[in-house]
């Protein structure tokens, strides 16, 4: 039994179908990965809120967000007291 050679245009055309299956097991892949980084974004958005909202609670009024936002970009200025909070509650070296 002999093998029968594949001419080179049957060739390129099988080596053009597994390019095209591998493009879409790539887009898939790149697809899951995003939509793994947005649930991840989304659940520490969420944890994030929650502590703020922990602290502000009822007492939370228009702009709070803002305030906050302004004194953690301004906390080197401040002492750094965010990170040294978070360094201590979570033993990491200076």
């Amino acid at each position: 039994m002999a093998t029968e050679k594949k001419s080179y245009d049957e060739r390129i055309a099988e080596l053009q179908e597994k390019q095209k299956q591998l493009k879409a097991i790539e887009k898939k892949l790149k697809s899951q990965k995003a939509q793994e980084e947005r649930k991840k974004r989304t659940k520490h958005l969420i944890e994030m809120g929650g502590a703020i909202y922990s602290v502000l609670g009822d007492n939370y009024k228009e702009g709070d967000v803002e305030r906050l936002i302004a004194f953690l970009k301004k906390q080197d200025e401040r002492g750094r007291f965010f990170t040294k909070a978070m360094r201590e509650t979570t033993n990491q070296p200076n």
